[in-house]
């Protein structure tokens, strides 16, 4: 697929883009270029090969869910400027 300056100018104008009109020409020619690539990809026959989102195939670890309080109040409070009764004490904000 072959792209030409107004092919180019227009892009850059949707995307927002400032080029020179000296740069269009060879923007064309680069982009032709890549757009050429892709449509090699497609003639690849891909119809044996499943699909997939990575070359590695990993599973994620399982285990058994369990809720819990996380058992570490005192440590988590001892990180606080200021308790009260087992809380995180703050200034009162509203009036």
């Amino acid at each position: 697929m072959a792209l030409d300056r107004a092919t180019v100018a227009h892009i850059a104008t949707l995307a927002r883009i400032r080029l020179p009109e000296a740069e269009l020409e060879p923007l064309a020619a680069e982009l032709s270029q890549i757009l050429n690539w892709v449509e090699q990809l497609s003639e690849v026959d891909t119809s044996g090969v499943a699909p997939m989102a990575s070359v590695a195939a990993s599973g994620l670890p399982m285990r058994e869910d369990q809720v819990t309080d996380g058992d570490c109040r005192d440590a988590i409070l001892d990180n606080a400027p200021r308790t009260a009764r087992g809380f995180f004490a703050v200034p009162k904000v509203i009036e």
